[in-house]
């Protein structure tokens, strides 16, 4: 597999988790409204992606630390 094969494997993979994400997050009745895939690559042409949540507003914030917070009580 080739560095731009990977690194689109990479990106692909991002995505998928982001969606993955953005899924859980509705169903526990959040929405981030910013959430995006960020490619970065290297010099040497290697690359990696990530998974962006953006900014969102306080009452949001705390409505995602709640749920983290009730999932950690498990």
């Amino acid at each position: 597999m080739t560095t731009e094969q990977q690194t689109v494997k990479k990106i692909r993979e991002a995505g998928e988790a982001r969606e993955a994400l953005g899924s859980a997050l509705r169903r526990a009745g959040i929405q981030l409204p910013a959430m995006d895939v960020r490619p970065l690559l290297h010099a040497d042409g290697a690359g990696y992606a990530l998974v962006s949540l953006g900014e969102c507003s306080v009452p949001v914030a705390r409505e995602l630390a709640a749920v983290i917070e009730k999932g950690a009580e498990r």
